[in-house]
């Protein structure tokens, strides 16, 4: 009797989770909306009117807050919510497990690739800003004068801020045409975003990977939503905007899972004619498969250290490349690598994350920048692709805490890193900007940075194949050890019960064919 229980358990009860899965498999929704998709991508925008023939936009400006204050007489509840817009703000409210409340972003965040903006350096980095003017820790963000209207809404791409001048267009012989610019605005195209976030830590291509300037113009094969090969779409497409907060979350920031951007905002959460590939997305983002590799057109920064940086020749500044033509070292900046077919590393995450603040004490080393939550048993968590950006940058060795670096002026003599090549001086002029102590005491740690990938997808055709993952040799998910995958791990009780299955099956199929043919010969005997 004990025998017969213990088979009962070992084959019959895997039988029927196994039959139970199936049947939940095959009865996955199918939600394949892509004809629906096709039509709405296909139909262009409205185009806007021409604003060049505005009576408000007819005169000379005396300064581009002027140009501000002409857009507002007629859309002034826009420069109301661009007060409110992370774009303008550079920081959002966020709650993090352990801190509580915190008010994070570009304005006062850490990163390992430039260290930081808000040490200093403000004229030069933040031309970025949405905004005149941020050019040190006292500017305004409650006058909407300050607010930059063009660099969002320049559909002729002739529109540029100047190096170096806190956010202020080109002027003199280089100063935009501002008939074309007022003839041509509209709703913000791939340059528009990509002037910013394709050159992002100080050149094209250097920080995410996944977002180049490579994008414009690209084939259906390095991404298949941009490319007008294929479904041609428009960044606002996907991160829309609603009283300008846009739809997406950059974790190199963010915290909190709120207003992101899915996939499944346009494909649904079950797009696959394959049921069983549907199941999948219940653990693992669409993307992890159809990103299989980033940096498709253009290398991505993949290191950067800055232990290296302020080394001189015959009292000179000087950089190396390497035979692709990379920069490998500036005496600015440090010593580089680049990567080119990146393929991605990934981790478990659920919308939410933690951030080192320049306050924080470092507890490991590596130091997590920005810290990814997720795992096997979370509900809410699930497989993504992502860059890891590796670099060594200072700590204070007193105080045990990252440090940030002044690194531009336009003089010398004020402790900027790339003007006078003097750590040093560089360190303490950020650390008194901040009114942060710091000791004159720092070496260089390792620290890593993770930025999930969005953006260059390929091709479904291009997709990733089951044998990449589920494969004991070189599997792409082998770094994700807290969980059971057929095919990458062993189990000895579950390959048992497999084993048995099988053995099982073959009987049972032996077993039927015999009483067919014993069925048979009695008929045949009877007649």
């Amino acid at each position: 009797m004990r025998r017969l229980v213990e088979i009962i358990f070992i084959v019959l009860i895997p039988q029927v989770i196994i039959s139970i899965l199936i049947y939940n498999i095959q009865n996955v929704p199918n939600y394949n909306n892509m004809p629906e998709l096709k039509e709405k991508y296909a139909t262009p925008r409205k185009e806007l009117k021409d604003h060049s023939a505005f009576p408000e936009l007819q005169k000379e400006f005396a300064n581009a807050h002027e140009m501000t204050a002409a857009c507002l007489e007629c859309h002034a509840e826009r420069g109301q919510q661009m007060l409110k817009s992370p774009h303008f703000t550079w920081e959002t409210e966020e709650y993090v497990p352990g801190r509580g409340v915190i008010y994070h972003g570009k304005k006062n965040a850490l990163n390992n690739f430039c260290t930081g903006i808000a040490a200093g350096s403000e004229p030069t980095c933040n031309r970025c800003h949405a905004g005149y003017g941020y050019s040190d820790k006292n500017f305004d963000f409650t006058d909407v004068n300050n607010i930059d209207c063009i660099v969002c809404h320049d559909n002729s791409n002739t529109y540029k801020k100047a190096s170096g001048m806190s956010g202020y267009p080109e002027s003199g012989d280089k100063a935009p045409d501002y008939k074309v610019v007022f003839a041509n605005l509209g709703v913000p195209q791939i340059q528009n975003c990509g002037g910013c976030h394709f050159h992002s830590a100080g050149g094209n291509n250097v920080k995410h990977g996944d977002l180049e300037q490579g994008l414009v113009g690209c084939s259906r094969e390095v991404d298949v939503h941009i490319s007008e090969e294929g479904a041609g779409m428009n960044c606002v497409d996907c991160h829309e905007t609603k009283d300008h907060v846009m739809k997406g979350r950059y974790y190199a920031l963010s915290s909190t899972n709120r207003n992101r951007a899915f996939c499944s905002d346009c494909h649904t959460l079950f797009p696959h004619e394959d049921d069983l590939i549907n199941e999948h997305t219940y653990k693992v983002d669409c993307k992890t498969c159809h990103i299989p590799q980033y940096a498709k057109v253009n290398p991505t920064k993949m290191t950067w250290d800055w232990s290296t940086a302020a080394k001189l020749k015959g009292g000179h500044p000087y950089f190396e490349k390497d035979s692709m033509g990379n920069v490998v070292y500036l005496s600015e900046k440090g010593s580089f690598s680049w990567q080119k077919d990146a393929v991605p590393d990934y981790a478990w995450f659920n919308g939410t994350a933690d951030h080192h603040l320049l306050t924080d004490t470092i507890t490991e080393v590596p130091v997590k920048i920005n810290k990814l939550f997720g795992s096997y048993d979370d509900p809410q968590s699930k497989i993504i692709p992502l860059k890891i950006h590796k670099a060594k940058q200072p700590h204070d060795l007193v105080y045990n805490r990252i440090l940030q670096a002044k690194l531009w002026d336009a003089e010398k003599g004020k402790g900027a890193l790339w003007v006078d090549y003097d750590w040093d001086a560089s360190l303490k002029a950020a650390m008194n900007y901040l009114e942060i102590p710091f000791s004159g005491k720092y070496d260089f740690i390792e620290t890593q940075m993770y930025l999930p990938l969005s953006h260059m997808v390929a091709p479904k055709e291009e997709a990733l194949s089951c044998e990449e993952c589920h494969t004991r040799n070189n599997s792409r998910l082998a770094g994700l050890t807290d969980f059971y995958m057929p095919g990458r791990d062993r189990n000895h009780i579950i390959e048992i019960i497999g084993k048995l299955l099988v053995l099982v099956s073959l009987l049972g199929v032996f077993g039927h064919a015999m009483l067919r043919y014993l069925s048979h010969r009695k008929r045949k005997v009877n007649h």
